[in-house]
Parts: C-alpha cells; structure tokens; sequence
C-alpha cells in the first residue's frame, strides 16, 4: 500500500482593493463587515470588475512554476450554497484557467506536476461564539471577494517530506515575488491535501480532501493520520469514502465534514458578467520580464559569486529580505579603504548566519562594525585574551571586590585596561561578557 498524495493550496494576493470591486483587501484585524459593498456583499445589480493587477499575479506566479500561459482564459461561476458565500456562487475557473501542466523541482530532485494555478475571490468568514449563553454562528464579510490564487499539483506525492518541501518552496516563491505575504496564521496561505492509498501502483478512484490548513505541523500530521485511517480501512477489506474532512488538533485525528463534491455537483457556467480574457504575446512577455531573480537563482549565483557553501547560500535566500541585506553589506565592504578590517564574503555569511542577524534591528554599518570587531578579537589567542582579563583582575583587585558588592560599573573600567593593554579596536560586548565570566 502506497500513499498518493496532491495538493490544493490557496493563497491570497496583497492587492490593495478585492477581486472584483473598488473595497480594500486590507481586511484583516479589521472591525467586521467594514470592508464592503453591493458586490463583494452580492446585492443583486451589482456587477463585478476585474482586478487586473491579481490577474496580471496570477499569472506571473504560473511562469514561475513552469505553466504554459493560454491566450485565451475565462471566469466561471462555482454554485454552491453556504453561508459565507453570499451570492451563492464563487467566481472562479474552470476549464480554461490562466495557467496549466506547470511543474516544480523539490531538493529531492523529484519533479511534482503542477495541473493549474488559477483566479478566484475569496468567501466571507465564519466566527462561531457564544452569545447570550447560546452558540452561534456570525459572519464577517471582509474577506468576501478578495483575491485568492489556487494552486493544484498532480497526485504525485508519495512521503510528507516532500508535501513539506514543496510547500516551503511555493510560499518562498509567493514571498520573492512580493504578491503576497503567505502567512499562514493569517489564513494568507491555506493548505488542503488530497489523500488515498493506492494497493495496485495506480490512482485509486477516491480521495480524501482535508480543508483548510494553516500550517505545516498540522498539514504533516493530517497526512500522516490520514495515512493511517485508511490503510486501517483497507485491510479490513473496506473502501475509504471519498469526503471532505478537516483537521481536529486537540483531538489529534481528522473528522468527516461533509461527502465530497464531483466537479459536476457545482453546475459550473461561464460568469456572465466578465468577458473572456484573450492575452497578446507581447502581454506575456511583458508579464514575464516582471519576475524577479528567485532563490534557487541566488543560490547559484551566491555560491560561484562570493565563493560560499550551497548550505550558505539556503540560509542567506531563506528570506528575500535576508539576501538583499547580505548583498548590500558586500556593497558597502568594497567601499572600506585598505586600511581598514575588510571582511571578506564568507565572513560577512559567517557573521549573519550564527549571530542569526535580523536586517530590520540591525543596519549594515552596525552589520560591519560588528564584523570587524570580532575579526579583530578572534586574531587574538582565546589563551593570551584571557591571561590579558586575569592580570588586569590581579592588578585591580578593587575591581573584583566592588564587582562582588554590585557595583557593576567597574566592569567598564576593567574593559578600559584591557583595550589599553591590546591596543586594538574589538568588540566591547564580547569581551564584556568574558570580563564577567571571569569575575562569576
């Protein structure tokens, strides 16, 4: 018995109005029911307008994961009845979405088939509360209609290492881009695995969807008991229905929702109120050339470039923000005059990677003066800096007796004889920390 395992993740794009009307996306910690109108609110008369930036997204989000473009796309009405979709339908797409047959290259160096990344609004949202000592159910309609990205793999996940590794990749990809933010705990990036067990090599003819997953943790452990269930079913000789079911984390196991719907249970048509949207070579062009350098390209160009570890070269692409932080302290070192300490690439890599340096608390300046500091400190003998701190102890033994009073402002005094005796620029925090450990 062999897993097979695709994946449907929802992403939404941080446009700066909805889907398909003039209200901010801008909704969440937002006081409900504040972010709408007629459309995303589906009054009847209201029309609704393209966005074309989140279109213009979406597509670019295919070029990056290897999808043909058609030049001819449409939306599509998705009919169903619940109540956080106010029109009763959800436009989406259906059979001519803007892009299909990507695929993606994990660090495994398998290769997962992506069938389409399509365009769709996302649906308002379900609070449940006690009020007045009874549950209900209320919905905020601010996220009713804002942009939402679906990317569907083919089943062709067979292990939760890769699940992981693909959805770290897409969410780095989506973050690289800049057209959203993915963050899970915000319901940014939603995560819904497809689940069966295959007993003869082949696609079984049932899956398992389990909806709305908001991190990788529960993603990895929904699959695994998933796994489990219905490998349980099997070998007593019964079929898994193919349902929907969501992810229980205090009960630790998944819980049935509701049967599975067939593509055909939504009567999908195409969305009256939209044209179709017919794309030019020289637009797809245009799209393509808007893609920035990716991290599997700085990892490549940071390990010939400044002659770094692939390993390096991960950690600094980690975070965009990250890489560009590392580039530009490299920037700024060429302009050191060759008087001065001048790290080279691997140290600044060095630096950032150990001390786990954050670009937003710390500037470059700082960055390099840190660097330098250490650099000094560390062509110092561990042996010879400390028999330096012991004599200076020896030398002033007021320093230890008021040090043990609590007076710990002779600490600064004590670093003053250690600099005096060095004669070297080093990093006062280091060697304020081995003052101390020699004191205690």
């Amino acid at each position: 018995m062999n897993p097979v395992i695709g994946l449907e993740v929802h992403v939404e794009l941080k446009t700066k109005s909805k889907m398909f009307c003039g209200c901010s996306a801008d909704y969440f910690g937002k006081k409900p029911n504040t972010h709408t109108c007629p459309v995303c609110l589906g009054l009847p008369g209201s029309l609704p307008v393209p966005n074309k930036t989140a279109i213009e997204w979406c597509v670019m989000l295919g070029m990056t994961l290897n999808c043909d473009i058609p030049q001819f796309s449409k939306f599509d009405r998705k009919n169903y009845f619940y109540p956080d979709l106010p029109k009763g339908y959800q436009i989406s797409q259906y059979d001519e979405p803007f892009c299909l047959k990507g695929s993606i290259k994990l660090d495994s160096g398998k290769t997962i088939g992506i069938t389409r990344v399509h365009m769709e609004e996302d649906t308002g949202k379900l609070i449940h509360e006690s009020v007045g000592g009874e549950d209900v159910t209320l919905i905020d309609f601010n996220r009713s209609g804002v942009p939402l990205v679906e990317i569907v793999t083919d089943p062709d996940f067979d292990n939760v290492k890769d699940v992981i590794d693909y959805l770290k990749k897409l969410q780095q990809i989506t973050r690289y881009l800049d057209i959203s933010n993915a963050d899970m705990e915000k319901g940014d990036m939603r995560l819904e695995p497809n689940v069966s067990i295959s007993t003869d090599g082949k696609i079984p003819n049932y899956k398992v969807e389990v909806k709305n997953i908001n991190s990788f943790k529960f993603v990895e452990k929904s699959i695994n008991y998933e796994i489990r269930r219905q490998a349980s079913l099997i070998k007593e000789n019964e079929k898994p229905i193919q349902e929907t079911r969501g992810w229980n984390e205090a009960k630790q196991k998944t819980v049935s929702q509701r049967v599975k719907e067939e593509s055909s249970d939504y009567r999908y048509f195409p969305e009256p109120d939209i044209p179709p949207i017919k794309w030019s070579q020289k637009k797809i062009n245009e799209i393509r050339s808007f893609i920035p350098e990716l991290a599997d390209e700085k990892v490549k160009r940071f390990t010939k470039a400044y002659a770094l570890s692939n390993y390096d070269g991960l950690l600094l692409t980690k975070e965009k923000s990250l890489a560009d932080y590392f580039e530009e302290t490299i920037k700024q070192i060429k302009l050191i005059k060759n008087d001065e300490i001048k790290p080279t690439p691997k140290q600044v890599a060095n630096y950032i990677i150990n001390k786990g340096t954050d670009p937003e608390q710390t500037t470059i300046y700082q960055l390099i003066h840190s660097i330098q500091s250490s650099l000094v400190l560390s062509s110092i003998p561990d042996k010879e800096l400390k028999d330096i701190i012991k004599k200076v102890l020896k030398d002033y033994p007021k320093i230890t007796e008021d040090y043990k009073k609590g007076k710990k402002s002779v600490i600064q005094f004590a670093i003053g004889q250690v600099m005096y005796i060095i004669r070297k620029k080093i990093d006062i925090e280091i060697l304020r920390k081995l003052i101390i450990e020699e004191l205690n």
